[in-house]
């Protein structure tokens, strides 16, 4: 409880609960319904308490049944930083000092596939939608990186989910940023090497107008593909990784030093032989 001066006296009211995050802040997360009035009220008391505690960033999860109360939360100095489908995430600092709150996510993470059979053919598909809609261009199944999700993982599911085919991933054989894409985000694409374990295609019925496999040659005499310096780079790599000597990147399983947490370690591990 914090002690406020009202019009008709001193009134208690209570802080809004909050948990401590690990560069001295707090973290709260609206649940309990309550009129814009009490909200407003609880904020203030609160800010004033952290100010004591000499708490800095202080960020407030809004769910979406709850948005109404977002307004009050903005008069008090607070702005948006990310939202999720069910939620909305506002922070300040309140501290006099020069702010040090985190940038949202600046970038997503895509992959295109390489698959080739013993045939010497890719695997390719004509996408519904895009930009590549009615073009007649043939092109490496694609997709974006799901949260929490490993690149390796996501590339064997964009084929999958493209075409039926199933893959082993092999490597990464290149990856490409650029920026100003979707929203003014940058985006950050991995040209990945996978081994099909699978060869009847089945395409995806809602975003793929057609899936083959078709020879190297052949796919790479699409105009498009030789007028555009990035796909015809990609496809040299690809080339080059299957009849010359070219080394990507494997994902290595490997425990982080912070929490221990297996992730995947990306490097050439062909030539530094890790375990």
């Amino acid at each position: 409880m914090e002690k406020v001066l009202a019009e008709n006296g001193v009134q208690e009211i209570k802080l809004l609960a909050a948990i401590n995050d690990e560069h001295e802040g707090v973290i709260v997360e609206l649940s309990e319904p309550m009129s814009k009035e009490v909200l407003a009220l609880m904020l203030k008391a609160s800010i004033a308490q952290w100010r004591k505690q000499g708490k800095r960033g202080i960020w407030i999860k809004v769910p979406i049944e709850m948005a109404n109360l977002i307004e009050v939360v903005v008069k008090e100095g607070f702005w948006y930083h990310h939202a999720e489908p069910k939620y909305l995430m506002l922070v300040s600092w309140i501290q006099e000092s020069t702010h040090t709150i985190p940038a949202n996510a600046s970038h997503r993470v895509g992959i295109g596939a390489f698959v080739m059979n013993q045939n010497r053919e890719v695997l390719v598909v004509q996408e519904k939608n895009g930009i590549f809609q009615k073009m007649g261009v043939w092109k490496f199944p694609t997709g974006v990186v799901d949260e929490g999700e490993d690149i390796c993982e996501a590339a064997i599911r964009e084929v999958k989910e493209e075409t039926n085919i199933d893959t082993e991933f092999v490597e990464i054989l290149a990856f490409r940023q650029s920026h100003k894409a979707l929203f003014g985000k940058s985006d950050i694409s991995f040209l990945c090497l996978l081994q099909p374990v699978s060869f009847d295609i089945q395409k995806q019925e809602l975003e793929i107008e057609a899936a083959q496999w078709m020879p190297l040659d052949e796919y790479f005499s699409q105009p498009f593909v030789q007028k555009n310096e990035l796909w015809k780079c990609s496809f040299d790599i690809c080339l080059t990784k299957i009849d010359k000597s070219y080394s990507g990147f494997s994902p290595v399983s490997i425990a982080s030093n912070l929490s221990n947490e297996k992730s995947y370690f990306y490097f050439n591990n062909r030539d530094l032989k890790w375990q």
